[in-house]
């Protein structure tokens, strides 16, 4: 018996199902085998739908609500398993934490002595704790706004929940928006890095995802300003998109790019510290934090690791400018590539 498409996809979330509910019991963290074994599982179940969905030209409505269901499904355990001692999410915790009682996280140091009565069961153990925040002033404002709601590991996965949610509703409807099918929605939704690393680990980079989606979206709409300043925020929150500035060149006006400039400003103005733009640990990122990074590591050892990191930066704008020369359109194709270039020779990957 032949099965049918809806059903040939459907077979592949229950497998991705079940490979991300024995993910999440893993006792052995993000690292060992109970848990990387699943996750593999489910990352083959993932592009075998991924081609399921290039095959097929269009699946029933209710078909995709049942998809959408199954990926909310599975994101459930991770969201309900508390946090590592080694996620960045504490730091998330503390960073808000410590703007709302007049800290600056750029010049406060997690594990000063002078500091420990700040701390809480949430905050205690965070990782790094000999070096201040690393992270822009967008993202920090998003902390202090979640910590002002719950001073909590979980606040702040809800709130990057809500942010995965909002992601399929802007795919939704850009998909609507450009006759595509709409089943493409699932491209993103399956992908069980969201489910372990944003349900799970929670990365503020959903956020910057986030707002870049809507910048992308807003410049293909021609809503200039509004493109403008979603990029700097995104910009504000993970310093990555900052390469892909090229392919803003006259698709959005000087004076939208000057509204964005001053909106990161501004961001900024709350953290100056005697006149400095603070940058935090951000220089120790480069020359300390580690992870997947062959090629970053070959070079350093060459020429050093801040060269290393401007190589990585320029393979970035490089691989945008380049595309933004050969698409005179606004193309959803674009904007992974250059973020790829940079981020295959960043430190970490």
């Amino acid at each position: 018996m032949k099965l049918t498409p809806s059903r040939r996809l459907g077979g592949l979330g229950i497998i991705i199902l079940a490979a991300l509910l024995v993910c999440s019991r893993s006792p052995s963290g993000t690292g060992g085998p109970a848990f990387l074994a699943p996750l593999v599982v489910a990352g083959v179940a993932y592009l075998l739908a991924v081609r399921e969905l290039f095959q097929t030209p269009g699946y029933p409505r209710r078909v995709l609500l049942a998809c959408l269901a199954l990926a909310a499904l599975w994101r459930v355990p991770f969201l309900l398993k508390p946090a590592a001692s080694e996620d960045d999410i504490r730091r998330y915790v503390w960073d808000g934490r410590l703007q709302r009682l007049g800290y600056n996280p750029y010049t406060a140091i997690p594990e000063d002595p002078a500091l420990a009565a700040l701390h809480t069961t949430e905050t205690r153990g965070l990782n790094n704790p000999d070096v201040p925040s690393p992270y822009p002033p967008g993202a920090l404002l998003f902390f202090r706004t979640v910590t002002a709601i719950c001073e909590s590991v979980f606040a702040f996965k809800v709130a990057f929940l809500a942010c995965d949610v909002i992601i399929i509703l802007v795919l939704l409807g850009s998909l609507r928006g450009t006759s595509q099918a709409e089943h493409w929605v699932l491209a993103y939704a399956w992908h069980p890095l969201l489910a372990t690393d944003v349900a799970g680990s929670g990365h503020v980079d959903i956020l910057g995802v986030l707002l870049l989606l809507v910048s992308v979206s807003a410049l293909r709409r021609r809503w200039r300003t509004a493109a403008a300043i979603t990029f700097g925020l995104a910009v504000a929150v993970k310093f990555l998109p900052c390469i892909l500035a090229p392919l803003y060149w006259r698709r959005i006006r000087i004076r939208d790019a000057l509204v964005a400039a001053l909106v990161v400003v501004m961001l900024y103005l709350r953290f100056l510290e005697r006149g400095r733009i603070p940058i935090g640990s951000l220089g120790v990122y480069v020359q300390r934090f580690r992870f997947n990074d062959p090629i970053f590591a070959s070079i350093e050892r060459l020429a050093g690791a801040h060269f290393a990191a401007a190589l990585a930066v320029l393979a970035g704008l490089a691989a945008a400018a380049w595309l933004r020369i050969k698409q005179r359109e606004c193309s959803w194709n674009a904007w992974p590539w250059p973020m790829a270039a940079s981020l295959v020779c960043a430190p970490v990957v």
